[in-house]
């Protein structure tokens, strides 16, 4: 019996014993290895929480350094994602090996002193006829054309040069009164002078007539000649054509002088002036400079180019300029020469038309790039001076800019491409000045009551109700005078009483929705150029309604109820504008 008590206290010490050495010694590395994960850990999270922003998944624009609620809608931030490779919105990363295959390189731009040769102007242009010098060939009768002697573009000719024959019905009947009258013209002198002259005015000279009164026969056909000596710039009849008095049969152009049309931006019109000397250069004769001076300077801009054409006169005795030629012009402009400007190189710039851009490097140490709008002054040369958008010390691409502006236009960023249009923004509705008649003005508030419970209805999601206020707003908009009112003013009335027609007579909320969106833009204008209201207003915006594009509407409550997205966002919004 003390024999198994004892066996039985051995086997629980032994038990214990290697319980201590199995689970002790794990726990113990347990632990070490949980102090060493929260050491860890915290040295992560530290250097984390120094870096990590937080934003709203509807409102990107809001950046905040710790969690919260978006003070736009009240939605919870999440931490902010800078994308791969931390860029920017519209910043791109290029690999080093598409760099070096593109031969991208950047320069660092900064203030530079213009010399007295770098204030020279730089204009391209290309020749063009001296319309003071064309001429254009008539028929002086009815006729055919039976042969045409001089037939295509660029062929010389010379004054009194036969041009073409042309028969003429009216000019035998005209023959036949000379040879009638010329027997009568000792009795009817005035009436034999009378047919001589009517054949003058035919362009026939004396000689002609008295030809045909001497041989006492009749012509059928008769011949025009030059009347100017120059080149055939257009052909504008052909042989068999059947031609009107004064219908042009050819255009002749003297090319002993000659324009040269350059264009020229806005930007440089103050720097030139009528009677300034130029130098032309042409790639023909690369090594010759031709002085002329700017003789017109046109005074209406080219919308779609933003340029104006400035044009000199150059005399061509010896036929070296031909019309179409391309040619540069340089002359001194007025700047001060002593003002320090941002010169970029040429091939750094892209021109759109009617913007310049450019493309910065962000990140010194690594391939990011961003496009930038900036405004060019003069071209000196090789290099662009830039007034605006460049600061000293900027780093810019130089080579390969329409391959980095092509990897941004892959990647759904801001390029040269894809910028948005600027004549697409609406005006401001501060901005929209509207007059109307204070019988309208007081009708108008009126109308202001079903709409505040139209936009009530929005906000509470009930469609029927939104239809009944519509159509009770439009009844008392179409009920006011605006006979009196000006074209714009009954444009924006016309326009929200067809999209309250539109509400009105739909049951689907969203579509609804989608016409409250062009109804505000009407009518929120409206509101803003009424004098005093009955009670304050407020215009309130929501930045995601109508696809992102933002959209308004009038609340007489300060407290933000969206109309656009109701619950889901109900205090999505602020207040941009106040109506007293």
């Amino acid at each position: 019996m003390n024999k198994n008590i004892l066996y039985i206290g051995i086997a629980v010490i032994v038990g214990l014993l290697a319980g201590w050495l199995i689970f002790g010694n794990s726990g113990s590395e347990a632990n070490a290895n949980k102090d060493v994960s929260e050491m860890s850990d915290t040295h992560d999270h530290s250097g984390e929480s120094s870096n990590q922003m937080w934003t709203c998944s509807m409102h990107p624009q809001i950046m905040q350094p710790e969690p919260g609620d978006c003070p736009i809608c009240g939605m919870d931030l999440i931490p902010a994602e800078s994308g791969a490779d931390g860029l920017a919105v519209n910043e791109i990363k290029m690999t080093e090996n598409a760099m070096a295959l593109a031969n991208i390189q950047t320069t660092i731009v900064g203030n530079g002193t213009m010399s007295e040769d770098d204030g020279m102007i730089s204009l391209s242009g290309k020749i063009a006829t001296n319309e003071e010098n064309n001429a254009v060939q008539a028929s002086y009768f009815d006729g055919r054309i039976e042969r045409l002697n001089v037939n295509y573009e660029g062929q010389k000719v010379n004054r009194g040069q036969l041009l073409a024959t042309i028969y003429a019905p009216n000019l035998v009947a005209a023959q036949q009164e000379l040879l009638t009258t010329a027997s009568l013209k000792e009795s009817q002198p005035e009436l034999y002078k009378a047919v001589r002259n009517k054949l003058k005015l035919w362009k026939l000279s004396e000689a002609q007539i008295n030809a045909i009164e001497t041989s006492g026969k009749v012509r059928d056909n008769f011949p025009v000649y030059a009347s100017v000596s120059g080149t055939v710039s257009e052909v504008m009849a052909r042989e068999g054509d059947y031609v009107k008095q004064g219908q042009p049969i050819l255009k002749v152009s003297n090319l002993n002088s000659v324009w040269a049309e350059f264009d020229a931006y806005e930007n440089q019109i103050s720097d030139l002036k009528v009677g300034q000397k130029i130098k032309v250069v042409t790639n023909a004769y690369a090594n010759k400079e031709f002085d002329a001076t700017v003789s017109f300077i046109d005074p209406i801009l080219n919308n779609a180019t933003r340029t104006v054409t400035v044009r000199a006169t150059l005399k061509n005795t010896d036929d070296l300029f031909k019309p179409g030629m391309f040619v540069t012009g340089k002359l001194k402009g007025e700047m001060m020469m002593t003002n320090e400007v941002i010169t970029v190189p040429a091939s750094a710039v892209m021109w759109t038309g009617e913007r310049s851009l450019v493309y910065i490097k962000t990140n010194p140490n690594e391939p990011v790039f961003e496009m930038r709008e900036v405004t060019i002054g003069n071209r000196n040369g090789e290099n662009y001076a830039v007034t605006e958008g460049l600061q000293n010390g900027d780093e810019i691409v130089t080579n390969g800019t329409f391959t980095v502006d092509a990897a941004a236009q892959l990647q759904g960023k801001n390029s040269m491409m894809n910028q948005g249009k600027k004549e697409d923004a609406m005006m401001p509705m501060s901005e929209m000045e509207m007059e109307f008649s204070e019988n309208f003005q007081r009708q108008f508030k009126q109308a202001l009551k079903p709409y505040l419970q139209m936009k009530d209805a929005l906000v509470a999601s009930d469609a029927n109700q939104v239809s009944a206020f519509a159509k009770a707003t439009s009844v008392s908009l179409k009920s006011a005078d605006i006979k009196s009112l000006g074209s714009m003013e009954q444009s924006h009335i016309k326009k929200s009483v067809e999209m309250l027609d539109a509400i009105s007579a739909n049951d689907n909320l969203e579509n609804q929705r989608d016409h409250f969106v062009i109804l505000n833009e009407n009518m929120v204008p409206i509101a803003m150029n009424i004098n005093g209201t009955d009670a304050m207003l407020y215009v309130q915006k929501c930045p995601m309604a109508n696809n992102n594009k933002g959209a308004v509407w009038l609340s007489a409550e300060k407290d933000i109820r969206n109309p656009y997205y109701g619950d889901a966002m109900l205090t999505c919004g602020s207040v941009i504008e106040e109506i007293k």
